[in-house]
């Protein structure tokens, strides 16, 4: 598949580009258009907010370990430790610190959001980091979303500020060690944070269908933090998905001016282009986009599909394996190299790669798919 083939893409967790001057939003924004959302968007003090539970677990449950260990080590080891939090990565909803706390999961936003919680109720410095690492993508029936990686670092108490000597500093990522080997990141501003979590909401709430939401939670995002083209990239979606072709050309066009070679933006421009009756411009701007990157996501997997369909399976196994050797957590692309070994007859190759989607798996809904795929295998004899 190429880009032109989806009907939209969504930007989520973090924006490739570097951050534009701030400049006004409000003329991209077309409250007339939708209906208030069910509930309004949070604010930064709500996605932040320390719950009592929050408190007891940092003020009494681990207050010891945070005194022999020091702040920093002492949360760090129960953050990681099997026998303490027993936190589990769950990329189902993108929660606030409180919830997060509360289910014990979530993403790499939220739980960095809940420890930077913990931390600051602590007193601890805390600054956030955008990673640099090959985005993740998954999909929801035509709408493809690119998630972004960030982590936390907790500095010294503020009250420590003026004593004699350095505390080291720790950063905090959710990432096996192995997958943080080589990491590049900058620092992004706790705003950017925020602004991050609205996009998360609004792009959650776009696959679902709830554009009312969608909308308000993508507008609370670029008024939040101006610079962050992620959000605009959403807002464009929606619109297009309410149908309000030139609102979406207005948002697309803001993330293009400040960030040419943004794949994103193009695509969705490709596909504004051909709504607005524009075939011409289309054209170019999808050679362009064929130029910069010609192999884009899910292309290799689309191809796949397509060779699934008229039960050529062998090269349906070549095309979801080339997938899956340059996305190798992505588990839909196992899923499907599983499918294929399996009507090739191929049990144990089936088998190895429905293990591989569970383990990559980063919702608890999908865990259970792939689990109940290989117990009926193993019902069926065939291991």
């Amino acid at each position: 598949m190429t880009r032109l083939a989806v009907l939209l893409f969504s930007l989520m967790l973090a924006a490739c580009a570097s951050p534009p001057p701030t400049a006004p939003t409000v003329t991209l924004l077309r409250d007339e258009l939708f209906a208030p959302p069910a509930q309004p968007p949070l604010s930064a003090d709500e996605i932040f907010a320390v719950s009592e539970p929050m408190k007891r677990y940092v003020d009494h449950d681990i207050a010891a370990q945070l005194r022999s260990r020091g702040p920093q080590k002492g949360l760090l080891d129960a953050l990681y430790s099997k026998r303490q939090l027993r936190l589990e990565y769950d990329a189902e909803r993108t929660r606030t610190a409180s919830e997060a706390f509360e289910a014990r999961a979530g993403n790499c936003l939220s739980l960095v959001i809940m420890t930077a919680a913990l931390a600051k109720h602590l007193g601890m410095q805390v600054s956030f980091n955008n990673v640099y690492t090959d985005d993740t993508w998954t999909r929801n029936q035509d709408t493809y979303f690119a998630s972004g990686h960030v982590n936390v670092t907790l500095g010294r108490r503020w009250l420590d500020s003026g004593a004699r000597g350095t505390q080291p500093s720790w950063t905090i990522d959710f990432l096996p060690p192995e997958d943080r080997l080589g990491q590049r990141s900058r620092e992004v501003g706790e705003a950017t944070i925020v602004a991050m979590f609205m996009n998360n909401r609004a792009a959650e709430s776009l696959a679902i269908g709830e554009l009312n939401e969608a909308y308000a939670w993508a507008r609370a995002a670029v008024l939040h933090e101006p610079a962050f083209l992620s959000a605009y990239n959403t807002l464009a979606v929606v619109y297009l998905r309410r149908g309000h072709t030139v609102e979406a050309e207005r948002a697309l066009a803001h993330v293009l001016q400040h960030d040419p070679q943004s794949t994103i933006a193009m695509s969705n421009m490709v596909r504004v282009q051909g709504a607005l009756g524009r075939p011409e411009v289309a054209r170019e701007l999808a050679a362009r986009l064929a130029r910069i990157d010609p192999e884009p996501p899910f292309h290799f997997f689309e191809l796949g599909q397509a060779a699934m369909r008229r039960g050529d399976y062998v090269a349906a196994r070549q095309w979801f394996a080339k997938e899956v050797a340059r996305a190798p957590y992505q588990h839909e692309f196992h899923f499907w190299l599983a499918m294929a070994d399996y009507q090739l007859g191929d049990i144990a190759s089936a088998r190895q790669q429905l293990d591989l989607a569970l383990s990559t798996s980063t919702t608890r809904r999908n865990q259970q798919l792939y689990a109940a795929k290989l117990d009926h295998l193993k019902h069926l004899g065939l291991q």
